[in-house]
């Protein structure tokens, strides 16, 4: 059975027989049925972890627990407002924060990342992904832009389109291009200050 639970850069959740390299919550969002109800997230601490953590297994979409979202890789997660976990990637979350704080000035704590972040990332009133526009020469290496609706990676010399199982080849990076960025502006915080996501080995 394929399940309704790969998150896209652009924050839908679509039926995709490919997992990726990262899986993460935002609480119960599936239904008795192990399908999606209209719900996207049951609160606001989206995050995102490893793969494989002490070799526990667990049945997808089974019981009342938390429904398992699959990410190509972490810029694709952090497109879409996932933060790394604190609990099984602990080294990549005190990076993450070190990396706000050098922007904000100041240690926050995890609701205050989650709350900034849900502010950042969601729509209220339509409960869709909020965007915005910006010169791609802005733009740092790990964001994510939309373009012709396609999703793309911004690398240091290009831009590498989406393709839901690996990026496809390089384009040219037109740093006057007025973008439509999906990454959220606390992300794009993170990444100027030197946060390094894990990218697809396809990033190359």
């Amino acid at each position: 059975m394929l399940f309704q639970n790969r998150v896209q850069p652009t924050g839908d959740i679509i039926i995709d027989h490919a997992r990726g390299d990262f899986i993460g919550n935002r609480g119960i969002i599936h239904r008795n049925d192990q399908t999606l109800g209209t719900a996207r997230w049951s609160h606001q601490a989206w995050i995102c972890c490893t793969l494989s953590w002490q070799d526990r297994k667990r049945p997808m979409m089974d019981g009342r627990n938390w429904t398992e979202l699959f990410f190509l890789d972490e810029a694709v997660a952090m497109a879409a407002g996932h933060r790394p976990c604190g609990y099984c990637r602990r080294v990549d979350y005190v990076r993450f924060v070190d990396a706000w704080a050098d922007h904000a000035g100041m240690p926050p704590k995890a609701p205050q990342i989650d709350k900034a972040l849900h502010a950042a990332r969601v729509l209220p009133c339509e409960r869709t992904q909020q965007r915005h526009f910006a010169p791609l020469r802005e733009l740092p290496v790990g964001a994510m832009i939309l373009r012709d609706e396609t999703a793309y990676l911004v690398r240091r010399d290009a831009v590498l389109p989406y393709q839901r199982a690996q990026y496809g080849p390089p384009e040219i990076r037109d740093n006057d291009e007025a973008a439509t960025v999906l990454t959220p502006p606390p992300m794009l915080n993170v990444l100027r200050a030197g946060f390094l996501p894990a990218l697809h080995v396809s990033a190359g």
